[in-house]
């Protein structure tokens, strides 16, 4: 299980030890800071061989991904426009909220080149708003309506992987919530393609739970606000943050 909180001694010996390994390997590597080395480090259990090998992997992505830097709003626009991700306020550690709607997902519509870079300009505009201090997010994934024409195991398995692969250690949690009976058949499909240390950031919250859960989780002023809360969403396509942040 990958560690989380404050690095030791030891920690940060291994994340300059990483970065020497990849920067003989890919020069772009300089230009990485030591906090994204250790979340790497991390998401492989301080393995620095194979945080390595995932690192370099990821630079040749990013730069085959987003070569200006970011993806452009142009290359995404059909799916900003479903409205189906939303930003919100923060939790009660600090994390910005991201709340998701898979039932406004149809996977007839999805072109797959799109969905990916859909899925990196979500991550990328999520992952900026994380403030100093904090390196994590909270989702709340809303399934309420969740039928079949919504079923889409090949683009959940796409999202799950890039954000495993290429934003490692940036979900804290993903409040599963309002799940239909039916969703846990495409669960038990996509369960597999999850690793370890991901498996355990899902949390399936019941209905009788779920404010409990929620006000556990986020203070009423920063919780949705079609969750009983005092904070109204905004749709990603109409989010707007300082250009281009890093992630």
């Amino acid at each position: 299980m990958a560690s989380g909180g404050a690095a030791g001694e030891g920690e940060w010996l291994k994340v300059a030890q990483l970065r020497a390994a990849v920067e003989a390997q890919d020069a772009h590597a300089r230009e990485v800071d030591n906090l994204t080395l250790r979340r790497f480090l991390r998401a492989r259990d301080h393995d620095v061989d194979k945080a390595a090998a995932m690192l370099v992997k990821f630079l040749k992505w990013r730069r085959e991904t987003a070569p200006e830097g970011f993806v452009p709003e142009a290359q995404v626009r059909r799916e900003l426009s479903q409205d189906k991700v939303c930003m919100s306020g923060v939790d009660r550690a600090g994390r910005p909220i991201l709340v998701a709607f898979p039932n406004r997902h149809y996977s007839a519509n999805r072109d797959m080149a799109e969905f990916k870079s859909f899925i990196v300009y979500l991550f990328d505009k999520i992952c900026a708003r994380i403030p100093r201090g904090q390196e994590k997010f909270l989702a709340i994934v809303d399934i309420k309506g969740w039928g079949y024409s919504n079923c889409d195991i090949r683009a959940y398995i796409a999202a799950i992987e890039i954000m495993q692969n290429y934003y490692p250690e940036r979900l804290g949690k993903a409040l599963m919530i309002h799940v239909p009976y039916i969703f846990m058949k495409a669960w038990k499909m996509i369960y597999p393609f999850i690793d370890n240390n991901t498996r355990d950031k899902f949390v399936f919250v019941d209905d009788k739970n779920l404010q409990e859960t929620l006000q556990r989780e986020v203070d009423e002023s920063q919780l949705p606000e079609f969750l009983g809360g005092k904070m109204p969403l905004v749709p990603l396509k109409d989010y707007v943050q300082q250009p281009h942040q890093a992630v």
